[in-house]
């Protein structure tokens, strides 16, 4: 067990490092100057200023040069500072990482609990009514764009019965104490983690349905039958527990692209996560920024699928022998 966490250790660094070392590069080769943009936000610069730029910056320096000092930086947890923003990258994104934790949290937490709950329904009678709106539902769900379901909800709750607020993650005129503030993230949190999530329940439960579909064929279920063991002892103890494994995987591995999601939803609710902050970067052409983002990104997917190994060990002992 030690020797396989080490190795993935090793594996997880050579990771980090690729991804810095590319995702530079690829920035190197977007359009524009990051000097032009500094300057403009100066309401313009003469040629010497715009060397001083360069030159403060390290813009000035050969692009091998630059991804060498980056690096050196990285290692030392050093990712520079915003063009836009003159902050020290790394003091912005953790200010910033807090709000999209939650939402991704909250956005998979309704995702699993809802969509393994509806697989469970849809499998005890698959050919049932239950289990033809859940597959109708799903792919639905699955099939609406993220921003598209975002819309909806805004028109329907912000407008139409006026339930949520659509924008922001607290309402600054309230006062009170932490309990007050939390409800008031909460109340908040619902549309952006409902639009999240729905298209992951989709999956969930789709999934969850074939897995419990197939883990109800085997023959220790039969067994288990045979032996006079109640139908919901036969579900819960025996079929939910194996068939949540391939759920938990594919939640592990979906973690990186749910934090893609997380971009268009904050956007569209104006949250104040690091998919706004990716937003806002892109267009001021911040690229220290946008690097450190996909940094923390890789960070946060890469301790997600440990997380997912350790979890899947803990629900089927037999991986724990296994390379």
């Amino acid at each position: 067990m030690m020797r396989r966490i080490l190795r993935q250790l090793l594996y997880a660094v050579g990771l980090i490092l690729a991804v810095l070392v590319l995702n530079f590069l690829l920035i190197q080769l977007a359009p524009g100057d990051p000097a032009q943009v500094i300057a403009g936000e100066m309401g313009g610069a003469s040629p010497e200023v715009m060397a001083a730029i360069r030159q403060q910056y390290g813009l000035d320096k050969p692009v091998l040069t630059q991804l060498a000092l980056y690096l050196g930086r990285a290692l030392q947890g050093d990712l520079g500072m915003s063009y836009f923003y003159n902050r020290p990258v790394v003091e912005l994104i953790l200010s910033r990482l807090g709000p999209t934790l939650l939402l991704v949290a909250a956005a998979l937490a309704f995702a699993m609990l809802a969509g393994t709950r509806l697989g469970l329904m849809a499998a005890k009678n698959p050919r049932g009514i239950a289990s033809g709106v859940v597959t109708v539902l799903s792919l639905v769900g699955y099939s609406a764009p993220v921003f598209w379901t975002g819309l909806m909800l805004v028109i329907l709750f912000g407008a139409k019965i006026p339930l949520f607020p659509i924008a922001g993650m607290i309402d600054v005129v309230k006062v009170g104490g932490p309990l007050t503030r939390a409800l008031d993230i909460a109340h908040h949190l619902v549309l952006p983690a409902l639009t999240l999530g729905l298209v992951y329940l989709a999956q969930y439960s789709r999934l969850t349905r074939a897995s419990m579909l197939e883990v109800l064929g085997a023959d220790y279920i039969r067994t288990a039958r045979a032996k006079g063991v109640s139908e919901r002892q036969v579900l819960g103890r025996h079929a939910f527990r194996n068939a949540l494994l391939p759920v938990v995987t594919v939640a592990g591995m979906q973690f990186g692209a749910i934090i893609s999601g997380a971009v268009l939803v904050e956007t569209v609710f104006s949250w104040p996560g690091l998919g706004t902050l990716a937003f806002q970067a892109i267009l001021a052409r911040d690229y220290p920024t946008v690097l450190g983002i996909l940094f923390f990104s890789t960070l946060i997917v890469i301790i997600a699928n440990l997380l997912t190994d350790f979890v899947s060990r803990l629900l089927d002992p037999r991986l724990a022998g296994g390379r």
